[in-house]
């Protein structure tokens, strides 16, 4: 007696039986697979935009350089407002790493369009007196004119930030261009390009250090101090940059570091990613839906094709593995579509926006591994059915 061992299907059978079923019902396939693409274009469009703003504003940051720490007044302990001493820039200068001290200080003067503007209406435009090293410390950059100089500062001459001259209607400063700065005029020798270690300077108009104390009443103390340190030393400074501004009263002075600022970005950014890749992880289901539906109903239409084979000597475990491997590859067309779709999506909007495209290599893998996950886990059932299937029973099936 001779008995008939199955022939096991090699990998090269499997992918090629596999295709074979997919080939036979294209559109159901084709809506199928868009489905899992879309959830990965998402989750991975999330990820790349992200990843790829991210990397724009670090090559800004590395550009200016992240040592700036910026000395302020707090409050009094009877919560009263207090200012720094007269003599704490000087003193902050004397720190041995710190490379470069500046300061500005708001003065109570406002700034108009015109002198027909009426009073009330500011635009939130602060007028700020400025050292001449300012913008060279900060990193800023100017758009349009000239900063104040040694031959301006002691005059009526204004430089705006960016948000200053739009709300100001300033496009271009110039000889010709005036506001109404304090109730006098005030020429506009510059505008500046966006600061993004000092935003605050954006809603300004900056006056020169003796302008401001002999025509708009400032006070000659500082508001705002920015000292930029070594590298290496930035963590020691900022931490005796407060006892150093005000001696007597320590605690009266805040110290902050734009990239403080710059981690709380990223944290709203993370928690952001998180729920748009949970809205990708919701088309990702839908996506898996699909699959398992188009499985299950393929199992359903072709019960007379799972009867031929197992009469002619297929196993339990062929048939189940050649559902199987349809599911796996239809998954798997529809995460390398949608790899390819988040990619095209994240290249489009990074190039429009003038920023690298960056997407991480992680993100594509872990698209198509989900896909291939979903795909398992979607044609499991499927293909258990097919494989539970007598032939008498699949060939007597109308």
């Amino acid at each position: 007696m001779t008995l008939l061992v199955p022939t096991r299907l090699r990998p090269r059978d499997v992918i090629r039986v596999g295709g074979a079923g997919l080939r036979a019902r294209p559109l159901r396939v084709f809506l199928s697979a868009l489905g899992i693409a879309i959830g990965i274009a998402a989750m991975l469009g999330v990820v790349g935009i992200s990843a790829s703003s991210q990397e724009d504003l670090n090559r800004q940051l590395a550009a200016l350089g992240t040592n700036l720490l910026t000395v302020s007044p707090g409050n009094t302990l009877f919560g009263e407002a207090s200012h720094l001493p007269a003599e704490a820039e000087g003193m902050i200068g004397q720190i041995a790493p710190v490379t470069a001290v500046t300061a500005t200080g708001t003065t109570k003067a406002k700034v108009y369009r015109n002198d027909h503007v009426p009073e009330a209406e500011t635009g939130s435009i602060s007028v700020t007196a400025a050292r001449l090293d300012l913008i060279e410390d900060v990193g800023a950059g100017l758009a349009s004119g000239t900063w104040l100089n040694e031959a301006t500062h002691g005059y009526p001459a204004t430089v705006l930030g960016t948000k200053a001259a739009d709300r100001l209607g300033v496009v271009h400063a110039g000889p010709d261009q005036r506001v109404w700065l304090g109730g006098q005029w005030f020429t506009v020798v510059g505008v500046l390009a966006p600061a993004p270690l000092a935003p605050e300077l954006d809603s300004a108009a900056l006056v020169g250090w003796p302008a401001a104390k002999e025509r708009l009443g400032f006070d000659g103390y500082a508001t705002t101090i920015y000292a930029r340190a070594e590298e290496a030393h930035v963590v020691e400074v900022r931490g005796v940059l407060a006892a150093t501004a005000n001696p007597e009263q320590p605690n009266e002075v805040e110290v902050s570091r734009p990239s403080d600022v710059l981690a709380a970005k990223q944290a709203t950014d993370a928690t952001l990613n998180a729920l748009l890749l949970g809205l990708g992880g919701v088309a990702l289901l839908v996506g898996g839906v699909g699959v398992a539906n188009t499985m299950v109903i393929s199992v359903l239409e072709r019960r007379a094709e799972i009867g031929l084979r197992r009469s002619l000597g297929a196993t339990r475990g062929q048939v189940r593995v050649q559902f199987l491997a349809e599911s796996l590859l239809l998954s798997a067309i529809g995460g390398v579509g949608g790899v390819l779709l988040g990619i095209g999506v994240t290249a489009a909007y990074a190039g429009i926006q003038g920023w690298p495209a960056i997407v991480p290599v992680w993100a594509m893998a872990g698209g198509v591994l989900a896909t291939l996950v979903i795909g398992g886990v979607a044609g499991f059932y499927p293909a258990v059915r097919a494989a539970r299937m007598s032939p008498t029973e699949a060939l007597a099936a109308p």
